[in-house]
């Protein structure tokens, strides 16, 4: 019985990560077909297609100078609408961090928590120097939390950063899975 147990757990760790990455595109295709279910056409990733080419073209349009000067006035009443301010402003800089001119988690670091302990944790630099708060002997290191979309920031002294020469990509994926998968 303590074999097949051992067949099962086994093989349940090659379907499931499978079975709930095909699930959960597969859910995310139908929520976008439904949504655009009102074209009257039963077409399986119509809306995948339908959603990538209104994205697409409001990224075009919101490139043309003609718009730029709505976008702005747009954006700076998100700032200043109350609560409105705090949401928008959080999602576009999480978004802007990860994606487009300005990414944020590009400077991955080794960091050595206990001063003569041998304990490390990788992070990313998002602040080089905490001038602001007067501290420029800190920097901000973001800490991404593993199995998580989820992280913590902590101010840092610098002699306790090492920069690692490796892709930052690389370096998230580790932290996220638990350091289960492979650097290099």
């Amino acid at each position: 019985m303590r074999k097949y147990l051992n067949y099962f757990l086994s093989g349940f760790l090659i379907v499931a990560p499978i079975g709930l990455t095909a699930y959960i595109l597969f859910a995310m295709l139908r929520w976008l077909d439904d949504l655009f279910a009102g074209l009257s056409f039963d077409i399986p990733g119509l809306g995948l297609l339908v959603a990538v080419l209104l994205i697409t073209a409001v990224g075009f349009v919101a490139k043309s100078f003609l718009v730029r000067p709505f976008l702005i006035i747009t954006e700076r009443l998100l700032h200043r609408t109350p609560l409105v301010s705090i949401i928008y402003s959080s999602l576009k800089d999480l978004f802007d961090a990860f994606v487009g001119d300005n990414q944020k988690f590009n400077r991955p670091v080794l960091v050595r928590l206990n001063g003569p302990d041998q304990v490390f944790k990788m992070g990313f630099v998002t602040q080089p120097t905490m001038a602001a708060i007067t501290r420029d002997d800190l920097l901000a290191v973001y800490f991404p939390h593993s199995y998580n979309f989820s992280g913590e920031l902590v101010l840092v002294p610098i002699e306790s950063v090492t920069y690692l020469e490796l892709p930052s990509s690389e370096i998230m994926k580790f932290i996220v899975s638990g350091g289960v998968s492979r650097l290099g």
